[in-house]
């Protein structure tokens, strides 16, 4: 069996696994892997498993690192999520020889989920009395790997290190004089991502698979959760390659994804990015089966190995969803 094929079958088995060893939704913890967070992806409905994106491929696909273009890309994002969540993510990579030996790849998403008032039960006419305000927070830093085995199949991995603090609360404690302690609620996990991405040879047809944020059952307090694990499988094309006389300023990605998440039921994802000149682009996504969003807008710019990309999302009864975000390669 070749390699590929072995590939492939590892894929279809861990789909099986996801699938019949899913009995509950919503009732997976740290959602805000869930999230996308860069504007070019929000921008195309995150359909983007078999999409060229340099370093962020990190946040989607790692096997996408093995399809950058130069030496070095480094990208930013931020994100203002409903409810004042704000998302900030970081990644960079590197090819050294011209990635001969692969292409390795740093990330870094930063979640704050803003300001509360803290409270404790107390014997008043109340109940309670306030306490310190507190910030709850997560992370992710992740490290990645991606390498084209051949000149048409790539893979890539990625391990990273999770944390959420949900901030601190006052408790009975016998063993303190006051009969208080302090508890700080802090869950940490490791988790990985694995891709692969396969270039047809048909013009520009691309296939790509991709799974995230498997992780074993963590536990907080008495209670065990998952992390939220996803399957994606997508197809990305450039419609222009049958009109070969607009090919070389133009281009037309159509890109599809169905994916399977383990916290809510299946849903498919489609992009249209359509570039002018090699430079202005203009995007739209859509998501099936979604609560408060299905439409996303977008917009992009890119010269001279700087881009800058804008997603806009409508998201129902919460304020407009709004994702923007820069790189750089050389």
């Amino acid at each position: 069996m070749s390699a590929f094929k072995k590939i492939i079958f590892l894929f279809l088995s861990l789909l099986t696994v996801t699938v019949y060893g899913q009995e509950k939704l919503a009732q997976t913890g740290f959602q805000f892997l869930s999230v996308s967070p860069t504007g070019k992806a929000a921008a195309l409905g995150d359909a983007f498993t078999a999409i060229n994106s340099g370093s962020s491929a990190l946040l989607f696909n790692p096997a996408g690192l093995a399809l950058m273009d130069g030496f070095l890309d480094v990208s930013g994002s931020y994100n203002d999520f409903i409810a004042d969540i704000q998302y900030q993510s970081m990644t960079l990579a590197i090819a050294p020889e011209g990635g001969q030996y692969g292409v390795f790849g740093l990330s870094f998403l930063w979640i704050d989920y803003g300001e509360f008032l803290g409270t404790m039960f107390w014997n008043n006419d109340k109940g309670f009395i306030d306490t310190e305000k507190f910030s709850p927070q997560a992370m992710a830093i992740g490290l990645g790997y991606g390498k084209s085995l051949t000149d048409k199949f790539s893979v890539g991995g990625q391990v990273k290190y999770v944390v959420q603090s949900s901030g601190e609360s006052v408790i009975p404690s016998s063993s303190s004089s006051s009969g208080l302690a302090v508890k700080k609620y802090v869950v940490e996990a490791l988790a990985f991502d694995f891709g692969t991405i396969y270039e047809t040879g048909f013009k520009s047809l691309a296939f790509g698979m991709s799974i995230r944020n498997f992780s074993e059952e963590i536990k907080f307090e008495q209670e065990g959760f998952q992390l939220p694990l996803t399957f994606r499988i997508g197809v990305a094309m450039n419609m222009v390659d049958f009109l070969p006389s607009y090919a070389d300023d133009n281009s037309l990605y159509l890109s599809i994804d169905a994916v399977h998440p383990r916290a809510q039921d299946e849903f498919v994802a489609f992009g249209l990015d359509y570039t002018f000149m090699n430079t202005f682009s203009v995007r739209l996504g859509y998501a099936s089966g979604q609560d408060e969003y299905d439409l996303s807008y977008g917009l992009g710019i890119k010269k001279f190995g700087l881009s800058f990309d804008y997603a806009y999302i409508p998201f129902g009864v919460f304020s407009d969803v709004q994702k923007i975000s820069f790189s750089y390669s050389m």
